[in-house]
């Protein structure tokens, strides 16, 4: 259905905040985005669609003027729009190329949030998007009993079954490939310490943070949220998890519902009104709780809330770098090399401070990886979505990762995946680990000799 077939049949009202604009709903994409664009091509190279396709409509400059030319009433918003806007990952390295510093993802996602309103989905995909965006990511309880049958399925003894009756070749090939490559389901902090206000700092109390558990990361990787309280206590944060904290809304964001997004936005705010500092260990997450204040730009009162909000939101290597972290004593005898997270490294600039942990940690050997900045493919649920991209994408970066390294570390969960696949299909880079793992080890080995030492002297 065209944006114009649309309007003749929907209550929605034409959007009124730009009488200029095409677009027919409020929260359209900002003029002020795209004015800077001269179409210039220095972004070409740094798109990883155009650099697989070619194709100048999978190209930054390309979706800016598609995005331009429906405010101008030149284009209809139908599916010739929609698979440009929705190919690209949203990756951000366009922007970081960029000379006038074109905010091309925000424009994807205003975008995006229009044609879900003009082009709406139907059948199994509306099914699928409403279960997991509406009815699962959103309520901690309902991901926790996902985790559980997740876990289950692990420890009874089911998935030892499935994968060796062939039962996974039946299944589309990208989701086989993710079932190989699963995390194994731990306790979440969640229930861990859900009667507990605060975690105590390991010693002296210096400061007092609030963590964002996330969604999928605390069903997923509890073990990194673990890992984060560690290293955040034994350099001496107390930490707190507020408890009516949830989803950051980013894939919501990604998939046009910005409607949602703002609905999770709201209560994160709230949840975190008093804290000073709130620490995260997703890029995505960390850039999307970074960007709340663009989803109210056409509402005053809670635009000057997130802004407040989103001047707390750390990384959780930039935050260990500027308070000044510990640096451990014991040896992680491997050879590692990093990979840029896209919204860690573009999104929120955060690039040397990952890097300084891993120099730190005796016994790593560093090696740097040729365009370490490049996408991996995964972009939040990308690699479902548009598996075949996605693919093509992961096989570009893999043939960079160095030969030889033991370890690639990253921070970023949904990376981490997306690279253990590489890892498995193509035979190179180990094991995948997040960067708050690596330096946790080393603490946990620190903190055992010490008791160690502590033992022995009280003996003599």
């Amino acid at each position: 259905m065209s944006i114009k077939e649309k309007e003749l049949t929907t209550n929605s009202p034409p959007c009124a905040s730009n009488s200029l604009s095409n677009y027919l709903w409020d929260d359209h994409p900002d003029e002020s985005k795209w004015a800077d664009c001269v179409h210039c091509g220095m972004c070409l190279e740094s798109c990883p669609t155009y650099l697989e396709t070619g194709q100048e409509q999978h190209s930054p400059r390309g979706r800016v003027h598609l995005i331009k030319s429906v405010a101008e009433g030149k284009l209809e918003v139908n599916e010739q729009f929609m698979d440009p806007v929705f190919q690209c990952l949203d990756c951000r390295a366009c922007t970081t190329a960029c000379p006038a510093d074109v905010d091309v993802g925000g424009l994807i996602e205003e975008a995006r949030g229009q044609v879900r309103q003009a082009m709406p989905l139907t059948g199994v995909k509306r099914v699928v998007s409403n279960f997991f965006l509406k009815g699962l990511f959103p309520h901690p309880e309902r991901l926790q009993a996902a985790g559980g049958l997740l876990k289950f399925y692990q420890k009874s003894g089911l998935q030892k079954a499935v994968r060796s009756t062939g039962a996974l070749r039946v299944m589309p090939s990208h989701l086989a490939e993710m079932e190989a490559i699963m995390p194994d389901i731990k306790q979440s902090i969640h229930k861990k310490y859900k009667n507990v206000d605060v975690i105590p700092a390991k010693g002296s109390s210096k400061a007092q943070v609030a963590m964002l558990k996330g969604c999928i990361m605390d069903v997923m990787f509890s073990d990194i949220n673990e890992s984060t309280i560690n290293v955040l206590t034994y350099n001496g944060n107390d930490v707190t998890l507020p408890k009516n904290q949830t989803c950051c809304g980013a894939l919501h964001i990604h998939a046009g519902d910005r409607a949602t997004g703002k609905k999770l936005a709201k209560q994160n705010i709230e949840a975190f009104k008093d804290a000073d500092k709130v620490v995260v260990n997703a890029a995505g997450c960390g850039c999307a709780l970074k960007e709340y204040p663009e989803l109210f730009q056409n509402d005053p009162e809670w635009r000057e809330k997130a802004e407040v909000f989103s001047e707390k939101i750390e990384d959780i290597s930039k935050y260990l770098y500027d308070t000044g972290y510990i640096k451990p004593q014991s040896s992680i005898n491997k050879t590692i090399t990093y990979h840029d997270a896209c919204h860690l490294a573009h999104g929120q600039g955060v690039r040397h401070e990952p890097r300084q942990i891993l120099h730190d940690i005796p016994g790593v050997t560093y090696i740097e990886q040729p365009n370490a900045d490049t996408c991996c493919g995964s972009a939040g649920i990308y690699n479902i979505t548009n598996p075949e991209m996605a693919s093509a994408i992961l096989e570009r970066k893999m043939e960079n990762v160095p030969e030889d390294v033991e370890m690639i570390s990253m921070g970023n969960p949904g990376c981490m995946l997306q690279m253990a696949m590489g890892v498995q299909k193509y035979g190179r880079g180990g094991k995948v680990v997040h960067t708050v793992q690596l330096l946790d080890w080393a603490y946990q080995e620190d903190m055992k000799k010490d008791n160690e030492k502590k033992t022995a002297a009280v003996k003599e």
